[in-house]
């Protein structure tokens, strides 16, 4: 499959676009990770993204550029959406997950099951409850499931939101 790479570098001039081409094809090269980041930003079709990188750089470069995106846009649906695929593509491969995981931290369980009680009380869905607070329904789940480490702004738009006053967290 052949790609037109201006679809999704099209603020780039020709010189730039066949130097984009050429860092593509260099997981070493210092602007790789930039520029990964730029496409898989814009692009949400697989196939497109692995006529242009090979699956094995994508899975050998992921959790770098998975590190360095979250330094650059704490908040992106996009990266979420490719981690997915990265975990599918590990899963497909044999791998039980791409990095260790242990059990969410017990104040994270804790919290998220005074979130998900008070949403539930509140007569909240996830999906209603991430309009109000600004946030995707995915991440509300994983709030509720303690599995999401939240900022301090999050947390008082949370408890705003669903009137929790004061958390228990022992």
């Amino acid at each position: 499959m052949k790609i037109n790479i201006a679809k999704y570098f099209w603020d780039l001039n020709k010189k730039a676009l066949k130097e984009v081409k050429d860092i593509l094809k260099n997981p070493a090269h210092p602007k790789f990770r930039a520029r990964l980041i730029t496409l898989l930003s814009r692009c949400d079709r697989p196939k497109e993204l692995f006529s242009l990188i090979t699956r094995d750089d994508f899975i050998n470069v992921w959790p770098k550029v998975r590190a360095y995106w979250l330094k650059i846009y704490r908040d992106s649906s996009y990266r979420d959406w490719w981690e997915t695929i990265y975990q599918q593509i590990m899963e497909d491969l044999g791998a039980k997950e791409s990095r260790p995981r242990g059990s969410p931290a017990r104040l994270f369980l804790k919290f998220g099951k005074t979130i998900k009680e008070a949403r539930i009380e509140k007569g909240l869905s996830q999906d209603e409850l991430a309009l109000k607070v600004g946030m995707k329904q995915p991440d509300i789940s994983r709030i509720e499931e303690g599995r999401k480490n939240i900022t301090l702004e999050t947390l008082s738009r949370l408890c705003k939101i669903l009137e929790v006053g004061i958390l228990n967290l022992k």
